[in-house]
């Protein structure tokens, strides 16, 4: 397969990804923490949010580590929607590389994210950064929680997204692994897309989102987890995470965990006011790791 004249890769793909929006999978759509638990989320995601904007500071203007080809394309079809999100992977491509899935916080699909996927995809993978907003963005955070809300409480629509994202690296980009990624809001998706794929998806990095202690959820689970908190999150507290961790490790699953003392919740978003230059680029670095570990192609060659 050639990769080398893209914008032929992008308009194929365009075509593909509409003609194959209504593949149909049989994996099971769980609810990785309970619509009241999610619920409770929105809350504290509002208080620890209630102070930050949604515009990226100049922080989050980190050039990828090389040159990239960008473009929205449709990916799904959900309730009679289509679904566009932002597809990038390297210019020097040749063949299909590992897919990471990015799944944006609780603004939505903004330039932040899609810069955070620039930087993922400059580090060697293709990337599909998804849209569970709907094509909406928020940029106060009265909307974020709504949009959170309209989520949360009908998750089966999320799930759906989430399972033609997968099918969609993997059938119409090729991709020969899959992640995923995502923080805050996106951090929970992130795990809730393991539990979605719990034999399919090979890696997952969860920074500071929701996670469970339902052993029952977590069972099936045979994704390898990564998961990044800050000690100082009021709204995805350490006990939870603690709690999660002992769930794990009681079930013998693969996974690591960090809590970054000092650090507060989204202490990895430049328009927060929690952002910590110093946690977030040793948290980047251990995710960086993490999936090049899990997703490397390398031995299969």
């Amino acid at each position: 397969m050639s990769w080398q004249d893209r914008g032929s890769i992008l308009g194929s793909l365009a075509v593909a990804s509409v003609a194959t929006l209504l593949i149909a999978c049989d994996t099971k759509s769980p609810d990785a923490n309970g619509v009241d638990a999610a619920r409770q989320n929105v809350d504290a995601m509002s208080r620890e949010h209630a102070d930050d904007v949604a515009t990226p500071s100049p922080a989050a203007d980190m050039a990828p580590l090389r040159a990239i080809v960008s473009e929205t394309l449709p990916y799904a079809e959900v309730d009679e929607e289509l679904v566009r999100g932002y597809f990038v992977f390297p210019a020097d491509m040749v063949d299909p590389l590992p897919a990471i899935i990015v799944i944006h916080e609780w603004w939505g699909l903004n330039d932040g994210i899609r810069a955070m996927a620039d930087r993922l995809a400059g580090e060697g993978y293709i990337v599909l950064a998804v849209d569970l907003y709907g094509g909406k963005v928020a940029e106060q955070v009265d909307e974020s929680r709504k949009l959170m809300l309209q989520v949360v409480e009908n998750p089966e629509s999320a799930n759906e997204n989430l399972r033609q994202a997968y099918s969609w690296l993997k059938n119409t980009a090729g991709a020969p692994r899959i992640g995923s990624l995502g923080w805050c809001f996106g951090g929970g998706w992130s795990l809730n897309t393991a539990l979605l794929f719990p034999d399919e998806l090979d890696a997952a990095v969860i920074y500071y989102g929701q996670v469970t202690d339902d052993r029952d959820r977590l069972e099936p689970l045979n994704v390898p987890i990564l998961g990044l908190f800050g000690a100082n999150d009021r709204g995805i507290t350490v006990e939870s995470v603690n709690a999660f961790s002992a769930a794990m490790d009681n079930l013998g699953k693969n996974y690591e965990i960090e809590i970054y003392p000092n650090a507060g919740h989204a202490f990895a978003n430049p328009t927060g006011n929690n952002y910590d230059p110093a946690v977030a680029e040793l948290a980047w670095q251990r995710t960086i790791n993490f999936l090049k570990f899990h997703l490397s192609i390398a031995s299969d060659s």
